[in-house]
């Protein structure tokens, strides 16, 4: 018990000093549409749910294990991005903080969503890969986490050094994109609990282990 409270008064202490008005979290997937309202989409929208039509097979949603495959293929094609291969436990993860409607996979607009955020960052890893290596350095990682729309300050930045890059402080590709996809989601959440927008929330047990177990 001594070292629960040790742990939880540290993380206290780390993100006391943090204002979430500076983070720009992501907004969260729509709801579920019914069918008819897909004939109002745009022909972006419509292309783009062609493409998802064949990634996620009959059932219409991409389960870890095909998010798994369907980035994996993708990274293959970019060598300039030294990874390690999106693991089925970072994908779960991955699901799991963008699975809005708790089905434990991700419809067309939760994917959409994923896929938009995971480009864009792609465009921010790459630009601040400055030396061409295909990861970032330490050095380059706080601006990059501050272009991605979350400056961090250094205590916490120094956690997720420890959780997500290797020994020499450099995080690959898929860490950073697993982080990223946590990273926003858990600022979704605080938004979201955080009712009156004074930077603060209380959340009772059962809601502090939904929101951290299932993530």
């Amino acid at each position: 018990m001594f070292l629960l409270k040790k742990v939880v008064g540290g993380l206290v202490d780390v993100v006391s000093n943090i204002d979430p008005n500076q983070f720009v979290p992501s907004d969260p997937p729509p709801p579920r549409r019914p069918v008819y309202a897909e004939q109002h989409e745009s022909d972006e929208e419509k292309q783009f749910r062609r493409v998802f039509k064949q990634l996620a097979g009959d059932d219409m949603e991409v389960s870890p294990n095909e998010l798994m495959n369907i980035l994996n293929k993708i990274i293959t094609k970019h060598g300039d991005l030294k990874t390690d291969g999106f693991s089925i436990e970072s994908c779960r993860s991955m699901v799991a903080v963008m699975d809005s409607d708790s089905t434990g996979k991700l419809g067309f607009h939760e994917f959409k969503q994923l896929w938009n955020n995971i480009k864009k960052w792609q465009g921010v890893y790459k630009s601040y890969d400055t030396d061409g290596s295909g990861v970032i350095g330490a050095d380059e990682l706080p601006n990059a986490f501050r272009a991605a729309g979350f400056p961090l300050n250094d205590h916490l930045f120094q956690m997720i050094i420890r959780r997500y890059s290797d020994e020499n402080g450099n995080m690959d590709f898929d860490n950073y994109i697993g982080c990223l996809v946590r990273l926003d989601a858990m600022c979704r959440a605080f938004q979201t609990l955080d009712k009156d927008k004074n930077g603060t929330i209380k959340i009772n047990v059962q809601e502090w282990l939904q929101l951290t177990m299932y993530s």
